[in-house]
C-alpha cells in the first residue's frame, strides 16, 4: 500500500502535469485562447476532483444498502465507470458552453477529447510513476 503522502504526491503530481499538458494541448487542438482553456481545465479539474469524492461516496452507499457489500464486480464496475463520465458530462458541458460562449454540442465534443486525453494521460501517468516510485512490499502479516 501506498502511504498518504505517497497518495498526495501523486494526485498532486497527476494534476499539475495533466493541466501543464491539456492546456496548451486544448488550446492549439479547438484553437482557443490558452487563458481561456487553462481556466475550463483547472475548474473542471476541481469539479471532477468533487464529482469523484461524492459520486463514489454515493455509490458506495448505494451498492451497501441494495447488496450488503460495497464489492464490485466487472459487471458493477463498468456500470459504475459509465455512471461516473455521464455525471461529470453532464456537470461540465454547461459549464464549458457558457464560460467559452460555445454551444453544447462543441461543448459535449470538447469534454469528450478531454476525457479521451485524460484516459491516456491516467494510463502512462500511472505506469511511469510506478515505475519512478514503486510500491514498497512489505511481509504480509500472519
Amino acid at each position: 500500500m501506498r502511504t498518504t503522502l505517497d497518495r498526495v504526491r501523486h494526485a498532486v503530481s497527476f494534476e499539475v502535469i495533466g493541466l501543464a499538458l491539456v492546456t496548451p494541448l486544448g488550446a492549439w487542438a479547438f484553437h482557443m485562447p490558452m487563458g481561456d482553456i487553462g481556466v475550463v481545465a483547472i475548474v473542471s479539474a476541481t469539479i471532477a476532483t468533487i464529482w469523484n469524492y461524492l459520486f463514489n461516496l454515493g455509490f458506495d452507499h448505494l451498492l451497501l444498502a441494495m447488496r450488503g457489500s460495497v464489492r464490485k464486480s466487472l459487471q458493477v464496475r463498468v456500470v459504475h465507470a459509465v455512471l461516473f463520465e455521464v455525471g461529470l458530462l453532464a456537470l461540465l458541458m454547461p459549464f464549458i458552453a457558457w464560460y467559452l460562449g460555445i454551444s453544447l454540442l462543441q461543448a459535449l465534443l470538447m469534454d469528450a477529447s478531454f476525457a479521451i486525453f485524460y484516459m491516456a494521460y491516467a494510463f502512462v501517468f500511472n505506469l511511469a510513476y510506478d515505475r519512478v516510485f514503486p510500491v514498497q512490499e512489505r511481509p504480509a502479516e500472519a
